[in-house]
């Protein structure tokens, strides 16, 4: 669904590469494990004179607010398309994110697949960085899933 072209410098290895995406790069060095099946990169940056995009914490909920699912792995996919709704109206893609916030709630490892999924439907092989923050609970109770996201504008 989400998509976007990226250009890749190979340094040193085949795995540490740096791909620039308009304003931003993204950098996965030797001497680090593999980021990538994981859903998150480990390194982005940001030149000076570009524009930030702070998106609050989206989460799993259609227009009218109602979370739209009480399985975890369809919130993920409702997320991610509600940040893909946040920055177009900003003129912006997936492509333009290098850093995701994300907060799972009562976090376990079988829930690292959806989202590394959800994240390589969105970015392929150049998933901007994240943290995963594992918390009690979210503002409502049948709140799950929420990620925040910075997005650059060149």
């Amino acid at each position: 669904m989400y998509s976007w072209k990226a250009l890749t410098r190979t340094t040193k290895t085949d795995r540490t590469q740096e791909v620039i995406h308009m304003a931003h790069a993204i950098v996965n060095p030797d001497g680090l494990h593999d980021p990538v099946p994981f859903g998150y990169s480990h390194t982005a940056t940001v030149p000076a004179g570009t524009e930030l995009v702070l998106i609050a914490g989206q989460y799993g909920s259609g227009p009218d607010g109602a979370v739209v699912s009480t399985d975890f792995a369809e919130q993920v996919k409702q997320t991610f398309r509600n940040i893909g709704v946040a920055l177009a109206a900003h003129g912006l893609d997936l492509g333009h994110v290098v850093q995701l916030r994300t907060y799972v709630v009562n976090h376990d490892v079988s829930k690292l697949g959806p989202i590394a999924g959800a994240v390589q439907e969105g970015w392929g092989a150049k998933p901007p960085t994240q943290t995963l923050i594992g918390v009690a609970s979210l503002a409502a109770p049948d709140v799950l899933f929420e990620v925040e996201a910075l997005a650059v504008r060149p």
